[in-house]
């Protein structure tokens, strides 16, 4: 069994678009500064990088799975041409309502990573930007990283909190 990063996508790997407001096309996606630096820390420390994001986005019409998936195998090839990679990658295509298994804070698609990738899901980190991506990894039996921007506060029950993805990656580098 492996241990794994599972990182949110958006705020934590590209910018976040406004609130109300998606990523559904290549030319909006903005990688954060640092971020395939960081993912290869966390590909020397022997973690597999699963990427697991809520894409709303498909359930309202203003983006096709299609057109997800071209998103993600151009993040792919960037975060490759670094000198890093992206073990898989994992979305919820759904809406609110009705609630599905899937969609953070339901652990469905890192009970599905564990599952298809051998993870040990305890020697896991869950690393996001939002209270949903913290109760997801506690809900999988992860451990879990909150990256706190724009003033976001310390209150969620994470392990710990960073200000990066990178600061996030070499806290776990440095202790497993």
């Amino acid at each position: 069994m492996r241990k794994a990063a599972f990182l949110d996508r958006d705020g934590v790997i590209n910018r976040k678009a406004p609130e109300g407001q998606y990523i559904t096309r290549w030319k909006d996606f903005q990688f954060m500064p640092q971020v395939t630096e960081a993912i290869a820390i966390l590909n020397r420390a022997r973690f597999s990088v699963i990427v697991v994001s809520n894409q709303r986005c498909i359930a309202k019409g203003l983006l096709s799975i299609k057109e997800l998936e071209q998103i993600h195998c151009r993040m792919l090839e960037r975060v490759a041409a670094a000198g890093a990679s992206i073990d898989a990658v994992y979305y919820c295509p759904h809406d609110l309502q009705p609630p599905c298994a899937c969609r953070k804070p339901a652990p469905g698609m890192l009970f599905r990573a564990a599952k298809e990738h051998l993870i040990d899901l305890p020697s896991s980190w869950m690393v996001g930007d939002s209270d949903s991506d913290v109760r997801a990894g506690k809900n999988a039996g992860c451990k879990t990283v909150r990256i706190l921007r724009n003033g976001a506060t310390h209150e969620t029950d994470a392990d710990f909190f960073a200000v990066s993805l990178l600061q996030a990656a070499q806290k776990l580098a440095e202790i497993g």
